[in-house]
């Protein structure tokens, strides 16, 4: 039986199975315990975050007023450390090739009758001309796992393409990575080729579960996996991104597994993981999220949300247009800080008019446009950011981390956002979105703490306007 250790680089011992189930045993039996309660949530608004088993135990109360106050603490927390700044992207897909056999994923290898597609590069240059056109500065490439033909070579070859086209006023500034785990020399590769993070989503931390769910190919070598992270670090990407499937496990198990791997990168590198994504199961082509036993209530997955926050304050949270409106909405207020805009999870989904629905990798549940999310979130008074300054500046990992715990963040964050929101509303909004746009810069601009900060990005905003454009602090 393997023994826990938060900081060891074996899977099993720094996501342990035992400890996981002794955690929830003692979340259980604590439940009904409000003074305990009370203390975490005291704990909580110290913003320091929390440890796996406190943070289970919080999701674990389902009594009215803890959960009320759990939504409190997990606005504030985003509000102090977050502002009211959302980050935007969008993803884009080079290849559904996979020679995996992930049974909750249509693009594995036994689907026999889904068209098979991989980008060419002059393919890649018409879907990224088409993203520039919406106005996204920062993408998330994605590949199925296939060594023959989406190689290294093709990913590197991919990002370099990518950031080499320049349309009109558009340019990709930050390109992320979620591909397969791989090894730490192919993980130096990603980093030489400028990527921003580096993501990978274990679906589940239960390895029984994990390995049910991966029958076959290279991604059913569950101790390979979860150790990715780890060699991504060795390889010197310090931005990690890590993420469960809400919905093929237990929850509960992957919400303190997910905490418990957060753990174990800032214990042995000095530094959490930059984002975490809470996607839940999507109907896709021959998958149906029924035939999974371990849905997630709404009100369930806004408290994982909210818990999430207090736990982690200090990592960005990711969700996409798995979600609806509805559900995004309610999730931005309590923890959420980067959201998908007008996304196509098909290969060649963005210059195709009418999407190939056989090539998607899931169903997308808010279908609006990259122009009306932004008008949405503005009239909902947050400020779309486009930035991707800490990346190019070399403010990641420990660094971005530091800037973020003492308060500096917002030296730089703030005005960042509020140029970057003018060159979209510029390039690329309507009449009456300029107009709410420009409202909420003002009001924000204001509110920048440094004062000659503040005064260096309003004249920046008024070269933006002269058609300067990529200011940076």
């Amino acid at each position: 039986m393997a023994v826990y250790n938060s900081t060891s680089k074996k899977a099993e011992e720094f996501i342990n199975h035992e400890k996981i189930l002794e955690t929830l045993e003692y979340a259980e039996a604590h439940k009904n315990d409000l003074a305990l309660m009370e203390q975490i949530l005291d704990k909580g608004r110290k913003y320091q975050g929390l440890s796996y088993k406190e943070a289970a135990t919080l999701l674990e109360c389902d009594d009215p007023d803890i959960i009320q106050k759990i939504f409190d603490l997990g606005k504030e927390i985003k509000e102090h450390f977050y502002g009211n700044r959302i980050v935007m992207f969008a993803p884009l897909y080079l290849s559904n090739y996979c020679v995996n056999g992930c049974v909750y994923c249509p693009y594995h290898g036994q689907n026999k009758h889904i068209p098979r597609k991989k980008l060419t590069q002059e393919e890649i240059r018409q879907e990224v001309i088409a993203l520039q056109d919406m106005g996204h500065k920062r993408l998330a490439i994605e590949a199925g796992e296939d060594p023959y033909n989406n190689p290294i070579e093709y990913i590197l070859e991919s990002i370099k393409t990518i950031y080499s086209i320049k349309h009109k006023n558009g340019a990709i500034r930050r390109v992320n990575v979620n591909i397969a785990a791989t090894t730490v020399e192919e993980y130096r590769m990603l980093k030489e080729a400028g990527i921003g993070t580096y993501i990978l989503f274990q679906e589940t931390y239960n390895k029984k579960s994990y390995e049910e769910l991966h029958p076959s190919g290279p991604k059913s070598d569950y101790a390979y996996h979860t150790e990715a992270m780890d060699r991504a670090m060795e390889a010197g990407i310090d931005d990690v991104g890590c993420g469960v499937l809400f919905g093929l496990e237990n929850y509960k198990y992957d919400f303190v597994g997910m905490l418990m791997h957060a753990h174990h990168l800032e214990k042995t590198y000095g530094c959490g993981p930059h984002t975490i994504s809470v996607p839940r199961i999507r109907p896709a082509d021959d998958i149906d999220p029924e035939t999974f036993d371990n849905g997630v209530p709404d009100d369930v997955f806004k408290r994982i949300v909210a818990v999430l926050r207090i736990a982690v304050p200090y990592t960005g949270m990711i969700m996409s247009t798995r979600e609806s409106a509805k559900t995004r909405r309610e999730c931005l207020e309590i923890g959420i800080t980067q959201i998908s805009g007008g996304s196509r999870t098909s290969v060649g989904g963005y210059v195709e008019e009418e999407r190939d629905e056989d090539t998607v990798q899931f169903d997308v549940e808010d279908r609006r446009t990259l122009a009306q999310v932004v008008d949405w979130l503005i009239e909902l008074g947050y400020v779309p950011s486009f930035c991707t300054a800490c990346y190019r500046e070399g403010r990641t990992g420990d660094r971005f981390m530091s800037l973020l715990k003492s308060g500096q963040i917002a030296n730089c964050c703030q005005p960042n956002a509020l140029m970057t929101l003018k060159e979209f509303l510029m390039d690329y909004a309507g009449e009456e979105t300029q107009k709410k746009g420009d409202a909420i810069i003002e009001k924000r601009l204001a509110m920048i703490p440094n004062e000659k900060v503040r005064e260096v990005c309003r004249e920046r905003l008024a070269r933006i306007e002269e058609g300067d454009r990529d200011f940076r602090f």
